[in-house]
């Protein structure tokens, strides 16, 4: 299956690319209004609130042994979701539901290039692994592509060691 096979929708699939967008905006609020008073309001769906929620994900990661499964499947669709909706209202794009790894993805800088952005199991790593999987340098490297994305690009699916790497090249016809 090529990356962006989901891109071929029928016109009831593309009918529920609303209520996606819906879904991951209301899952996004939902992590707001539990942390954003305790945060201060920092919260904010900027880019510089990543180290807020960075640093929130670290909390998780310390007491990792306290927290239960269905806490932290919650906690990682709701940070998830507020990374891609930070994409999303920052760079613009749309989101597609990507069946192989059952998550939402948000895809900017359609119909010139695509930029793709997976974010809900990088949540799940920066709670198991911790610093080593930080949210603003993962979110950098997808904000800077997508401000070079003056020219067309594709994205080529990798997989080396058991692992899925994403790598982005210019697109040639």
């Amino acid at each position: 299956m090529s990356l962006f096979n989901f891109f071929k929708k029928d016109k009831k699939e593309q009918a529920l690319d609303n209520t996606l967008e819906l879904q991951v905006s209301s899952n996004a609020d939902r992590l707001v209004d539990a942390y954003n008073e305790m945060l201060e309001g920092a919260l904010d769906y900027s880019e510089t609130s990543l180290a807020i929620l960075d640093e929130l994900l670290d909390q998780f990661h310390q007491n990792s042994n306290e927290v239960d499964k269905e806490m932290k499947s919650d906690l990682k669709s709701q940070a998830g979701s507020y990374i891609l909706e930070v994409g999303r209202r920052n760079y613009g794009g749309k989101y597609y539901w990507y069946d192989q790894y059952e998550q939402p993805i948000l895809v900017t800088g359609e119909p010139n290039f695509k930029i793709a952005l997976l974010a809900i199991e990088k949540v799940g790593k920066r709670i198991e692994n911790g610093i080593e999987d930080n949210i603003p340098y993962f979110f950098e490297g997808y904000s800077e592509r997508v401000k070079k994305g003056h020219y067309p690009l594709k994205c080529v699916s990798l997989k080396y060691r058991g692992f899925d790497f994403f790598k982005v090249e210019p697109f040639v016809q």
